[in-house]
């Protein structure tokens, strides 16, 4: 019989961080970091099958996301933040090692956490976003790039308010899906890029809308717009980086993010490798921006076997 996933709350540094998780630990624990526009529902597919292997999955909602707690409007939305968040939460469950999955934004915590804290991660695997030793220069991209504009302050907010929050969640889905980067022409704002009449990705239903707009409805998009977008220029450069654990990285070949600036010579050129050398790059031809939702099987297949080609080794 499937495990069926659990939700709890946790007092994680001030806030109340609402942790989904499934499985018995008995091979170790995978805790997994969503992006934006996700949530811990994002890795539904990944969770149930780490679970069935015999390990147990955590995901939790990123701080400001869906139903964990917002931090103080005052308060500068911060990468360290996320990766202390973490910690916490292994401190919370009394795990002294994890595996670390990241998705988009929150493959940034995953690497970050493995370098800062090798002696509490067994391995990080990341989706779509390769490890820069310096924030991706943004300069180069035109004005309308979706993020230009959503770094914009009051921008995003205008764009958005003009629509009930299940639409700007389906509209993101819709255009992040794609193989082209969301980019809109003067005049034009990002909502306007995709109407009611672009069809969701055949592997998204309206079940699956429904449940990432539910969480959005309770969250809304202050804190999402912070971090990531707002916070970018915050991501510390690690050119001295040196990563003593094993990194697995997946890229679908039709994620509008291997077109930004650096990210394939990142992955085809062994830029990487000089950081990890323990690395392994998987590329899936087919796979997009969600490639965990839209090629659920495969993505599972090749998470387990990173994760048992990393066994726990008795001290």
């Amino acid at each position: 019989m499937a495990q069926e996933i659990e939700h709890t709350h946790l007092p994680i540094r001030g806030l109340n961080i609402h942790i989904a998780q499934v499985g018995k630990d008995e091979l170790g624990t995978v805790v997994f970091l969503h992006g934006f526009p996700e949530i811990w529902y994002s890795w539904r597919h990944q969770m149930l099958a780490v679970a069935a292997a015999g390990y147990r999955a955590i995901a939790p909602d990123c701080r400001g996301y869906g139903l964990s707690d917002q931090p103080p409007e005052s308060e500068e939305a911060s990468w360290e933040d996320l990766v202390a968040d973490v910690l916490a939460i292994l401190d919370a469950y009394s795990v002294p090692k994890a595996f670390l999955v990241g998705k988009d934004f929150g493959a940034f915590p995953a690497y970050e956490f493995a370098l800062q804290h090798p002696e509490r991660t067994r391995g990080v695997a990341c989706l779509g976003i390769p490890f820069s030793p310096a924030p991706t220069p943004l300069d180069a991209m035109p004005e309308g790039f979706y993020i230009k504009r959503w770094r914009e302050p009051g921008r995003a907010e205008a764009d958005f308010g003009r629509h009930d929050v299940r639409r700007v969640v389906r509209t993101i889905y819709v255009l992040f899906a794609g193989a082209e980067i969301p980019t809109a022409e003067e005049g034009q704002e990002i909502m306007d890029l995709a109407g009611l009449s672009t069809p969701l990705p055949e592997w998204f239903t309206e079940e699956d809308l429904d449940a990432y707009a539910k969480l959005y409805e309770k969250s809304g998009f202050r804190y999402p717009l912070q971090m990531p977008y707002r916070a970018i220029h915050k991501i510390p450069n690690r050119l001295d980086a040196k990563f003593q654990v094993p990194v697995f990285m997946v890229m679908g070949e039709k994620d509008y993010c291997f077109k930004f600036p650096g990210f394939e010579a990142a992955m085809r050129g062994g830029i990487m490798d000089k950081f990890m050398p323990d690395l392994k790059i998987t590329y899936m031809p087919e796979g997009g921006h969600f490639v965990q939702e839209q090629l659920p099987e495969q993505v599972n297949e090749l998470l387990l076997g990173f994760l048992k080609d990393h066994p726990l080794v008795a001290v």
